[in-house]
């Protein structure tokens, strides 16, 4: 079979016909404003979950510290410190350095957020009795960004929540 008779020519090259400079623009620019909607979207949603995350951990250890009080009858400390945006389990050893004091710095990866105005009875430092009852009830702000998270001690029973607030502290 010849190139001829299959209706190809040789000689001949197809046209291929590309994309203009106004159509490459015009694309360029369309991607640039759902970039531009988008991202903040994914940034406040990135925000949002480290204060979520921080705010459970938070209620997390201090579940655990009132089960530790129980479980051995004896007192359990949990300090708060807002100069360097953590917190510390006093008594506890670390679970990565059975040498080093429990020390959780919300400052860092993967947290990133801020403890501002915690006040647990006047003072930042929250103690569970040996029966895991608080010595007062608290609260104590976690914020990254322009979102806060409020994380409330119960007074009577020592149950420990993450909300958002109504009312932001003054820092």
């Amino acid at each position: 079979m010849s190139l001829r008779r299959s209706g190809y020519d040789t000689r001949r090259r197809p046209f291929l016909r590309g994309f203009s400079l106004l159509e490459l623009l015009i694309v360029i620019a369309i991607l640039a404003i759902l970039a531009r909607v988008t991202v903040p979207r994914l940034t406040s949603t990135l925000v949002r979950n480290r204060l979520d995350a921080a705010g459970r951990r938070v209620v997390s250890d201090l579940s655990l510290a009132q089960q530790r009080a129980r479980m051995l009858s004896n007192a359990q400390r949990v300090t708060f410190d807002t100069a360097t945006n953590s917190y510390r389990l006093v008594g506890f050893a670390d679970r990565d350095r059975p040498t080093a004091v429990y020390q959780v710095l919300l400052a860092d990866v993967p947290y990133e957020v801020e403890v501002w105005a915690p006040n647990f009875g006047g003072d930042t430092e929250i103690v569970f009795d040996g029966f895991g009852i608080p010595d007062s009830g608290g609260t104590v702000y976690l914020c990254a960004g322009d979102q806060v998270r409020l994380v409330t001690i119960e007074g009577t029973s020592g149950r420990a929540t993450v909300s958002e607030p109504a009312v932001l502290p003054v820092n």
